[in-house]
Formats: structure tokens, C-alpha cells, sequence
């Protein structure tokens, strides 16, 4: 039954429409401690003794640099009941987990605001509108002082090229004051967010990267009104009016084309997290479609998705047919045709016609709910290399602030003019914007195309673990093989038929995930056995690696609970069962074979079609293969054989393949590991790096670095290659960022520098960083197989892994 309560959303999920939405501000704080608005943007983790837990996420506004992400945090962790805040400069937004009862969202908002920024939910539709905004105020400015700049140099053009006697003293004056006037525009509006951020620095007492940027703006426009209004004073005559301007276009210039960017990059990101609609249209009582917030729906809900939408959640359609476009969740890139019936996936788009669809799951439960909570959870991530640059930052600052008064106090007594703009050089172009964006902007636009290619980043440290891999470990079934098996053949024991142990067999095999067990469940199915509703189920465990153990009983009460094991031959206690292939023992009550009902049934299992042009392309990034499964010993040989993998082993345990990893690693190997996600939890773990194919497991439960949407397996090389071209672009940027400031800052100590100069640098300095980031946020790699004459894959020569 439909009802208005409204549904959990993850933060990034849903946008509500404009009349439900959540508007912080310094008034409507307040609005945000309604328990109703909270999973607008945000989730309930797990309670504690002192009351629940809320992991929010947010949008900053006002923040331009690593110092500024950690004067949020301090704000952040200032209040009490803030358990954990982690806030990210590339991607602009902020985690925060905090307790409902001590710390409500109007506390910790308000301490953002205080700190001197601005903290929007990052589904609400303000926050897109805040953006949409933010680009037209920068724009402005920019123009602004672009505007300005021309015309201060149209005046100062005429004393840079007259000689002495051409122009009269009143001439220079009128000059002089014309440029004053032009460049008041430039200081009171388009510097307004540098002096802005400035004066909260000084208020709270602490240090960001705008702060020398103002000051010397303002040291600049102060000795030259003074120059304007007492030229004969000691600060002289000279006026500075059109270095002002024009460093304060080149720095507006640079900024807005790296907010710009960014959006391309690391926004990418955020394009994915908020790809559901704002609003849906949703079936009455009265049968009328209504248009509603998404927050609004409820399961059981009717939903009518319109053409170029995206469906608000999971649910089956029932009415209509259309083609979906999956990529998102699944890395297919062609649309999938949906008809009445079909299961649609929140987050694909409805690319041909309306349909109605009932609403099964939502927010948090859906397929794209996992997603966006792995994807909130990268972007915020620090990696090694910029938790370095943010340590760097604060302490930075202060040598840029020492080292201008140090190269003031030095040039004071011979010109203090010439004094007071070597400062100003010195506390603009050593700004360690370059610094502190070299990493996560490259590592968030290395993410989004990930992203976009079907392959979610669980954990931003690990690009540069996977950059530097020699050996990559697969399990077998699901990964190298199709995860979809086909019963082939099965034999059963007297007093059980076919149909009847495959039933009873599919009532357990249900609660498993492993490719056998789907096997089983479909083959059932599809055979509607007899027998299928006589059992039910009243325990069930799995033993990774082995099998199932369950106990069962009669739906009617006539007999007493019985044990039910289904797996491996060794799982059921009947080890002569083993044949050469892939087979799921079956065995009902204990005592011998013999005594006992007991079925076997033989799977049939096909290779990737895109196996060997991943291999080939592994093989050529100079990686070794190999293969540990659990699956028997002729099983693992038949498909390293076809494959052309030389180091493979046979009936591994979880342990085992554990083992095996540590081994490779102690050997000085660094290891990349390739599971399905279902029984390869800890040898994922163990790793360097990890690949979940995550098209069946709940994506929050894999311990892998990186999921595998859409089960592609040439993802896994494109991932190495990309990681490789991510790290090498960060060291071009630490590189370039370091060597920017150890040539320019000697050249504005020893006076070598103009303002203008200064201010040109440091813009091209962040700018060139951003741009070289940029480039990794293009399609991935490409792999172009390397073939030998007959068309077979290229051997593997790999040491021979023994059982």
C-alpha cells in the first residue's frame, strides 16, 4: 500500500524539488534538525549506547586550497558530538559522521559558516543551483578585471613610453587619479572573495592561501593611493595601479579556469552521484499522476518514468517498453531492451518511451545506492602523496609570510617602495596552490573515468599501489569463466528423482551467491521440478570454499528436522564422488553414501570472450598471471590451458589462496588480486591492490580496492594502465610545483619579479596543474591485442604455481 513516508536516501541520491528542499542558511539552520529532512542528505550508520548515528555528506562552498579543507575539518571536529569530518579540496566536499542527539546538523553547519564557508547537502537543489552561481560570480569578476585591466594600461601606457618633458606634472596626476578610480571596480568586486576569505583568516586566527594573496593585493593598491594622494610622500610617486590589475586578472583568470576544470575532472564524480532525478511523477489514489520529490516515494509505489529520465529506483515495470541505458551499474554500453515485467535498476536512463514501474527498493538499497556510497566514500579520500601536501601546506604558509617580511626588512633602508612590492611578489607567487592539488585532482579525474568505464574506486591510495603491480592472481569461476554456469548432466541415488533433487536442491542453493548455486536455482526453474514448495529451509550456513549446510523439514510438520549438505564431494563426505569436471554434491542425513539419499550434478562452465585480449595486454605491461581457485584440480588445468596461463593451482581454500598471495609478496612481488567478492574476503584484503567483479554481491559488503561492474575483464589492464598514467601525471605535478618554487621565489626576493609577474605565475602554476590532471579524465586506455599469426593468445611464461 502506497503511503507518503517518505523513503531512506543516501546523501547524493535524490535532490528534493525547490518546495521541499533543504536551505541552510543563517536563519533556516534549524530546518536541517527535522529527523525528516536527515536522509535528504544523509545515512543512518550504525547506534551506539548514546543515541544514533548519521554519516551526512555535504557541499562546501568558499574553499580554494588544502589549508582551507583543514580549517573545515578543525571547525568540524570542534563541535561536540562531530565524531569524524574528512573534507576534500579537489572534490569540494565535506564527510561529517555526528550523533542526532548531541550534535543536530544546525551545530556543526553553523560552525562552517562561522569558520567563514558555506555547507549545502550535496543533493539539494540549491547546491547545484549554488554552483550554477558560483561560475556566473567568477565570470563576472573575471571580466570585470579583465575590463579594468585594459583601461589602467591605456593610462599607464602613455608614462611608460614618454620622455622626459613630454608630460606635464598635472598630466601624470590626472593619469594617476583616472587609474585609481578604474581600479576601485577591481579591488571592492572582483577581489572581494580573496579579501573576504583574508579577513576570516584573521578573525579565527589562522592561515589559508588567500591570506598573503590579499595582503599583497592590498600593500599594492595602499602604496599606490598613497602615491596618487601625497606624491610627494615616502612612498613616492610611482603608482602600481596596472600590475594590480593585471596580477588580479591572471590570478581570477586562473581560478575560474580551474573551477572549470575541475568540474571536468573530479566533478565527473559528482555527475554519476547525482544522476537520479529531482522529482518523479507518482500514480494517487485517484489513479492521476502527480509530479513528487523521489525522497517522497515509498516501496509499492507507482512511478511513471518519462523518456531521457532516469528511474528513481529499483522496481519492475508494469506497463511499457523501452530501452535502458545500464552503463552506469553495469558497464554495458548498449541499451538493454525492458518490457513489461523486466526488473529496472535507480540510476539507468529511459532512453524511448514512458513507463510505469513499481517501486521495490530504494535509496540506500538500491543497486546505485551502493554505488554512490563507494563513490561519496573515494572522493573524499586522502591519498599518501596529498596527505604529505596538506601537511605541508599550513607550515608553507608561514615561510611565505616570514620570508616576505624577511626580503621587506632587507630592501627597507635602500628603497622602501621597491621594499613593500618585493614582499608583494614573494607572498604571491609562492602560493602552494600547485602543491596541494598536484594529487587528488589527478587521482579524482583518474576515479571518474574509471568510473564512467565501469570500474568503481573503493580506495584513491590504492592508483598508486596498482601503478606499480607485477603479478596479478585470478580466481577461476566468475572471473576468468563466465559466472553463468549450465547444468550438464546429473545422476541421483534410487529413491529420489531428477526433478525432485533438483528442486530440493534449488530450495537451498537460493541462499547462496556462488555461480553453482545460480546455476542450480536457474536449471530448477526453468524445469519447474516437482517438490519445489514441500521443504523449507529452517537454517542455513556456508562454508566458503565448500559448501552449504542447512536443515531442513517438511512444510506439513510430518517429519523431524533433517541435514541437507550441498557443495563439494568432500563438503558431503563422499570424496569417491570427484570426477574430472566441475560438480555440486548433494546428500540428505548422515551415515554413508549408501544409506542415504545423495545426488551429484555436473556444471559446464565457458572462458570470457574478452579473456585473451586481457591477458595479451597484461603480458605486454610486463605482469605475470596466475591462477588459484578452489574449484578440482582438472577443472583449474582445462581452463589455465585454454587459456594460456602456465602458473595455475587447483583446491585452494580461502587459506590457501592466502598463503599464496603472502608468499608471491615475500618474494618481493607485488600482487593485484581478482575475485567475484564472495569467498575471497581476506586474500582481497591481504593484496596490494584487489578487483571485486561486483555484478551479484552487495557492493558495501566487498573488501576490494576496486569493483568490476560489469563483470569486463579487460577492465582489470585498462585499471593498471590508466593507474600508471595517474601516477606518472602526479609526479609531473609535484615535480612542476617544486621546481616552479624553488626558481621563482629567489627571483622575488632578489627584486627580479614585478606583481604582475608574480601574479601571472602563480595562476599558470595551479592552472598547468590542473590541466595536466585534466588529461586523465578522457576515455580509458584502449587495448589493442597483439596476436600471434594462428590468432591464439600469447603464452604465459610464468614460474609454475604447484599444488
Amino acid at each position: 500500500m502506497s503511503t507518503n513516508v517518505p523513503g531512506p536516501v543516501p546523501g547524493g541520491l535524490a535532490a528534493p524539488t525547490q518546495d521541499a528542499s533543504v536551505v541552510p542558511s543563517a536563519s533556516g539552520d534549524a530546518l536541517l534538525d527535522d529527523p525528516a529532512e536527515w536522509p535528504a542528505f544523509g545515512r543512518k550508520v550504525d547506534a551506539q549506547a548514546s543515541g544514533e548515528r548519521w554519516e551526512s555528506h555535504v557541499v562546501i562552498e568558499g574553499m580554494h586550497c588544502a589549508a582551507c579543507a583543514l580549517t573545515i575539518e578543525d571547525a568540524l571536529r570542534s563541535v561536540p558530538g562531530v565524531e569524524q569530518a574528512d573534507v576534500s579540496a579537489a572534490s569540494q566536499r565535506a564527510r561529517v559522521v555526528w550523533s542526532a542527539t548531541a550534535a543536530p546538523p544546525s551545530l556543526w553547519f553553523a560552525a562552517v559558516r562561522r569558520a567563514g564557508y558555506r555547507a549545502l547537502p550535496a543533493a539539494d537543489v540549491q547546491a547545484r543551483q549554488q554552483r550554477v552561481q558560483e561560475h556566473r560570480r567568477a565570470l563576472w569578476r573575471w571580466l570585470v578585471a579583465g575590463f579594468c585591466m585594459m583601461q589602467v594600461m591605456m593610462y599607464a601606457w602613455p608614462a611608460y613610453i614618454a620622455q622626459p618633458g613630454d608630460l606635464s606634472g598635472e598630466m601624470e596626476a590626472l593619469l594617476r587619479w583616472a587609474s585609481w578610480v578604474i581600479t576601485l571596480p577591481v579591488v571592492l568586486f572582483a577581489c572581494g572573495p580573496f579579501f573576504t576569505s583574508a579577513l576570516a583568516d584573521i578573525r579565527h586566527r589562522r592561515i589559508s592561501m588567500d591570506l598573503p594573496v590579499a595582503l599583497g593585493m592590498a600593500i599594492t593598491f595602499v602604496i599606490s593611493s598613497l602615491g596618487t594622494f601625497d606624491p610627494d610622500g615616502i612612498f613616492g610617486r610611482e603608482v602600481y595601479f596596472d600590475s594590480l590589475t593585471m596580477f588580479v586578472f591572471f590570478l581570477l583568470t586562473g581560478r575560474w579556469l580551474e573551477l572549470r576544470l575541475r568540474d571536468r575532472t573530479a566533478g565527473a564524480l559528482e555527475a554519476v552521484m547525482n544522476r537520479l532525478p529531482d522529482s518523479v511523477e507518482r500514480r494517487d489514489d485517484d489513479g492521476h499522476f502527480v509530479r513528487v520529490a523521489v525522497r517522497r516515494l515509498a516501496v509499492d509505489d507507482v512511478v511513471r518514468v518519462l523518456p531521457g529520465e532516469a528511474f528513481p529506483s529499483d522496481g519492475c515495470l508494469i506497463s511499457g517498453s523501452t530501452r535502458v541505458d545500464e552503463a552506469l551499474l553495469t558497464g554495458e554500453s548498449s541499451p538493454r531492451w525492458r518490457t513489461v515485467g523486466a526488473l529496472v535498476s535507480a540510476g539507468s536512463m529511459n532512453l524511448e518511451s514512458a513507463v510505469q514501474m513499481k517501486v521495490e527498493r530504494l535509496g540506500a538499497d538500491t543497486r546505485f545506492g551502493e554505488i554512490v556510497a563507494l563513490m561519496e566514500s573515494a572522493s573524499l579520500q586522502k591519498p599518501r602523496l596529498a596527505q604529505l601536501a596538506d601537511r605541508v601546506a599550513r607550515p608553507f604558509l608561514v615561510f611565505v609570510l616570514l620570508a616576505a617580511l624577511g626580503a621587506m626588512l632587507w630592501w627597507w633602508p635602500r628603497d622602501p617602495q621597491h621594499a613593500l612590492m618585493v614582499a608583494v611578489s614573494v607572498l604571491i607567487v609562492t602560493c602552494p596552490c600547485a602543491l596541494s592539488l598536484a594529487t587528488p585532482v589527478a587521482m579524482l579525474s583518474a576515479a571518474g573515468a574509471l568510473a564512467r568505464g565501469g570500474v568503481l574506486v573503493r580506495n584513491l591510495q590504492a592508483l598508486e599501489t596498482l601503478a606499480g603491480i607485477d603479478s596479478v592472481v585470478f580466481d577461476k569461476t566468475g572471473t576468468l569463466t563466465h559466472d553463468r554456469m549450465a547444468l550438464r548432466h546429473m545422476e541421483t541415488s534410487s529413491d529420489w528423482t531428477q526433478a525432485e533433487a533438483l528442486g530440493l536442491a534449488a530450495v537451498v542453493a537460493r541462499y547462496s551467491l556462488h555461480p553453482a548455486s545460480r546455476a542450480l536455482v536457474a536449471a530448477a526453474e526453468q524445469a519447474e521440478p516437482h517438490g519445489n514448495g514441500v521443504w523449507e529451509v529452517v537454517e542455513v550456513t556456508e562454508t566458503p570454499g565448500r559448501g552449504l549446510s542447512a536443515q531442513l523439514r517438511l512444510r506439513d510438520g510430518s517429519q523431524a528436522i533433517r541435514t541437507l549438505l550441498l557443495g563439494s564431494a568432500e563438503h558431503v563426505g563422499a570424496p569417491w564422488f570427484e570426477r574430472d569436471g566441475l560438480q555440486v554434491c548433494m546428500a540428505l542425513d548422515g551415515g554413508a553414501v549408501a544409506d542415504r539419499s545423495w545426488a551429484r550434478f555436473d556444471l559446464e562452465e565457458q572462458l570470457r570472450s574478452d579473456l585473451h585480449t586481457s591477458l595479451r595486454a597484461l603480458a605486454q605491461a610486463g605482469i605475470g598471471v596466475q591462477i588459484l581457485s578452489g574449484d578440482y584440480a582438472g577443472s583449474v588445468a582445462r581452463v589455465a590451458q585454454r587459456a594460456g596461463i602456465d602458473a595455475w593451482r587447483g583446491g585452494c581454500t580461502p587459506a590457501d589462496k592466502l598463503a599464496a598471495i603472502r608468499a608471491l609478496q615475500a618474494r618481493g612481488h607485488r600482487v593485484a588480486m581478482v575475485g567475484d567478492g564472495l569467498n575471497d574476503g581476506p586474500v582481497l584484503a591481504a593484496a596490494n591492490a584487489s578487483f571485486a567483479f561486483g555484478s551479484a554481491v552487495p557492493l558495501t559488503s566487498l573488501r576490494s580496492d576496486f569493483v568490476v561492474l560489469g563483470g569486463q575483464l579487460p577492465l582489470i589492464a585498462q585499471s593498471v594502465l590508466l593507474a600508471r598514467r595517474t601516477l606518472r601525471i602526479v609526479r609531473q605535478n609535484l615535480l612542476w610545483a617544486a621546481g616552479y618554487n624553488v626558481v621563482s621565489v629567489p627571483l622575488a626576493i632578489a627584486g627580479l619579479m614585478p606583481a604582475w609577474l608574480a601574479g601571472l605565475g602563480m595562476a599558470a602554476s595551479s592552472l598547468l596543474v590542473v590541466l595536466n590532471s585534466a588529461r586523465l579524465a578522457r576515455a580509458m586506455p584502449s587495448l589493442v591485442p597483439a596476436a600471434d599469426g594462428a590468432g591464439k593468445p600469447v603464452p604465459m611464461t610464468h614460474t609454475q604455481v604447484h599444488a
